[in-house]
């Protein structure tokens, strides 16, 4: 929104400035003997008056080049904010695929040490041991 009318205001600050210059260029068109014109509208007065118009417009032109910067720099904002968000989900998927994969061959590692007798057997602490898929705990019988 900022960025359209910054734009709006910007484009018609410079035709006029440019059609100013343009329209007037040349000996024939003294300020002081003809006055001034632009799209055809006459300025009549001072070299002051001229000045102060040139102002007005400058004016114009530079409160649109700052709708458009700032509207810019919002957008830029969001788009790094969405992109970092992207990264940390990604990180974050990455790391639960990763301990997902090692949960999966730790199961795959224990289902073959419970075929073997006797794996978990000695301890003689009174506590069964079985796979958790959080790691090893004792699991009260």
């Amino acid at each position: 929104m900022f960025v359209l009318f910054g734009l709006i205001i910007l484009v018609v600050a410079v035709v006029v400035g440019v059609a100013g210059v343009l329209g007037n260029a040349g000996s024939g068109h003294a300020l002081a003997s003809n006055g001034f014109t632009v799209f055809g509208y006459h300025v009549t007065g001072s070299t002051g008056t001229l000045f102060l118009s040139g102002i007005v417009v400058g004016a114009a032109a530079m409160i649109g080049l700052s709708l458009l910067l700032t509207g810019y720099r919002r957008t830029a904002r969001r788009a790094r904010t969405a992109r970092r968000g992207l990264d940390e989900s990604r990180r974050r998927t990455a790391a639960i695929s990763k301990d997902r994969d090692d949960l999966i061959v730790q199961r795959e590692t224990d289902g073959a040490r419970s075929d073997q007798p006797d794996s978990y057997a000695g301890q003689g602490d009174g506590h069964h041991y079985q796979w958790h898929p959080f790691g090893h705990r004792p699991v009260h019988r």
